[in-house]
């Protein structure tokens, strides 16, 4: 009895354990049901009746398409899988395999320039309220860009060159960790298959393009790669990647796509998606994806199927009368086009639309005065896009085909700190420029004029950081080396964020074709000239650097680079702060009306980077690629001494012989009897 006792209880302590054993597997199989459910494998050709969940200006058209962003102006859109997918597996909390592919198309109004971009994205909420639009593409904003705790992967399509991103050109792809900063990025395009060359593909081109994102747990390999439409995956992919997620993705985790638009009026869409944990994602069927549509629609009515035939008489009457009609207009709507112009064609509006979309210039839509002309608001009467038309007077033909190649080349820069120049037209002895509409109008309308300040200093610094951008964008990171020569608080526009874009960039270059090299009159505002240009009439980077130094101290300050004061005796600000520096009383020259509201370390790096921008000597002044790093902080200013910079701006200017020019704009030139004063 003993024995068989104590022979029935092991039987019985076995049978437990295969019960608990039993139990332990039965749980786990539960548990993986329940993170890999069908919900973790999606596939949409077509979004027509998908559950999604959509915020901002996302919506879902009625053929099917995943529209983000429709064409409006500094706008975010998202779309999300309304369910979180768990991302770890249990117990060990290592990041599941994962797969995803999607089609996309980008649709702009003008060919060559887009809004912003499309991005696929991993996150911990679908909530992006607080993100911004433009170059923070609908995902973070200012103040959380690069922080750990967002917990955001992305693969990032960027259409435009954000230099504070360090983004490496405005046709990318790119592997984003919690920051608009890639972990790594490629041009857009592929690899063929049979010859191994790189093929570009343009994102903004209007052409459905298909991507794919893998992402391996075991050895955490991300590969990124994209083809055009109905074309296979290539082999090679365009960015391959180790990264390690565990630290990144928590769980659960939405999966959706976020986009925006800047200044130009872009549609950006998705066609199909497909995704799938610890699989491969399904194909998408291409035969069930919804059109796109047509930029231009032109839609026939049905009245002329029905009285065509009936109206032919009337048709041909109304024909002559306007034929009659076009020839008294013509010299209306007259304009200049020669045979080389039509390599320009979509750069080229019409007079014709000019006209109306500014009421025929008229007074009341007059933005402003500039020394190369009058600016005025406009609506393009098709697209309804908001403009900036500037009436250039050009009468001399030299050179002129150079001047509109060079026009349209500086057209091709792409930078969100650049007011967008669209295209130009040609009439008579006149040229007009078409450019982005700033709704904010100029920088200084808000540093003059007004009792109490409109621009706290955060957004002073964002402003002096993004002008800095644009800059550098000119000076180092286009194809080409642009110089401004007219860096100045007017001459900054703000959009409807109140980022600062440098406009007029490139005009007083190119004004000065089929002029003498030798005989070119100074271009530029008077306290804004480094004081070379006199001897050497040379405009170059570092002249740029000059003005640009002038111009964060008027930021700063609040004051104008030359003021006069009661006594009629000429301020100049960078001699005013420089001294003030040697007081060590620098911080009491920033505007007043800051107050005690603002950063003091920021404040102090403005003011003498402003007076090392603006050193008298060419070689002593940094290059904007400094001037960026020593804003983001990525590398401390010189050591400066107040003594070893002394130097009388207002002094240097009368010694160099500016009182032998002409400066460009007669309403910001001292005259030279005024000048011969000194302080």
């Amino acid at each position: 009895m003993p024995w068989e006792f104590a022979s029935n209880l092991e039987v019985l302590k076995s049978s437990t354990m295969s019960c608990k054993t039993l139990v332990c597997l039965l749980f786990l199989l539960l548990l993986k049901l329940a993170v890999s459910t069908s919900d973790d494998d999606l596939t949409f050709n077509g979004f027509s009746g998908a559950n999604l969940t959509l915020d901002g200006i996302a919506s879902i058209t009625s053929n099917g398409l995943l529209m983000l962003t429709n064409k409006t102006k500094q706008m975010k859109g998202h779309g999300f899988h309304p369910s979180p997918l768990h991302f770890r597996k249990p117990p060990d909390g290592k990041i599941f395999s994962f797969s995803t592919t999607f089609v996309f198309a980008i649709l702009s109004e003008y060919v060559g320039l887009s809004g912003h971009g499309i991005v696929f994205l991993v996150s911990p909420t679908t909530d992006l309220s607080n993100a911004l639009p433009s170059q923070y593409l609908g995902l973070f904003n200012s103040n959380n860009n690069g922080n750990s705790t967002n917990h955001v992967f992305a693969v990032e399509l960027d259409t435009i060159l954000s230099s504070e991103f360090k983004d490496i050109d405005d046709n990318h792809v790119g592997i984003d960790i919690n920051s608009l900063k890639s972990n790594s990025s490629h041009t857009a395009g592929y690899y063929a298959d049979d010859t191994g060359s790189f093929k570009n593909l343009t994102l903004i081109s209007g052409q459905p393009m298909q991507v794919w994102v893998d992402y391996d747990g075991r050895v955490m390999q991300l590969n990124v790669t994209m083809a055009p439409i109905r074309m296979s995956k290539p082999r090679r992919p365009l960015l391959s990647s180790t990264i390690d997620l565990s630290s990144v993705l928590v769980d659960p985790m939405y999966v959706g796509f976020s986009s925006s638009t800047g200044s130009v009026l872009t549609s950006h869409y998705v066609l199909g998606w497909s995704f799938k944990m610890n699989g491969i994602a399904q194909a998408i069927d291409y035969s069930k994806l919804p059109s796109l549509p047509r930029i231009k629609p032109k839609a026939r009515s049905k009245a002329l199927d029905i009285s065509l035939p009936l109206a032919s008489a009337a048709f041909v009457l109304m024909v002559v009368g306007a034929a009659m009609f076009l020839v008294r207009r013509r010299t209306k709507y007259a304009e200049l086009l020669e045979d080389w112009e039509q390599e320009y064609g979509p750069h080229r509006f019409s007079y014709k639309d000019l006209f109306r979309a500014t009421k025929g210039f008229k007074d009341k839509e007059l933005l402003g005065i500039g020394g190369f002309g009058r600016v005025y608001k406009g609506v393009l009467p098709t697209s309804k896009m908001e403009v900036a038309v500037k009436r250039v007077s050009h009468e001399s033909r030299q050179g002129m085909r150079e001047f509109v190649a060079e026009i349209v080349s500086i057209g091709n820069l792409r930078h969100r700190n650049l007011v967008q120049l669209l295209g130009y037209c040609r009439r008579k002895g006149e040229l007009l420029l078409v450019y982005d509409y700033m709704p904010n109008g100029s920088l200084d309308r808000f540093l003059y004029d007004q009792e109490k300040t409109t621009l706290d200093w955060n957004q002073r610094f964002r402003v002096i950081k993004g002008v800095a951008s644009g800059l550098l964008y000119l000076h180092e990171d286009w194809e080409k080396v642009v110089i401004h020569r007219d860096i100045k608080a007017s001459n900054i526009l703000l959009d409807n964020e109140m980022n600062g874009r440098l406009g007029d960039f490139g005009l007083a270059r190119l004004y000065d074709h089929g002029t003498d090299p030798q005989t070119t009159h100074i271009v530029g505002t008077m306290g804004y000239l480094a004081p070379e240009l006199a001897r050497t009439g040379k405009a170059t980077t570092i002249t740029d650097v000059f003005a640009f130094g002038a111009f964060i101290l008027e930021v700063a300050c609040g004051k104008r680079p030359i003021e006069v004061n009661a006594e009629r005796e000429h301020i100049v600000l960078v001699d005013w702060v420089l001294e003030n520096w040697r007081r060590g009383t620098i911080r009491e020259t920033r505007d007043p009306r800051l107050g005690e509201d603002y950063v003091v370390e920021e404040m102090e790096l403005v003011l003498k980077l402003g007076l090392l921008c603006s050193h008298p000597l060419p070689a002593a002044r940094p290059t904007m690629r400094q001037v960026m790093q020593y804003l983001d902080g990525d590398a401390p200013l010189p050591e400066l001494s107040p003594t070893c910079m002394s130097f009388s701006s207002m002094a240097m200017v009368q010694n160099e012989g500016f009182d032998d020019y002409i400066m460009s704009y007669p309403s910001s030139v001292y005259p030279s009897s005024t000048l011969s004063g000194g302080r």
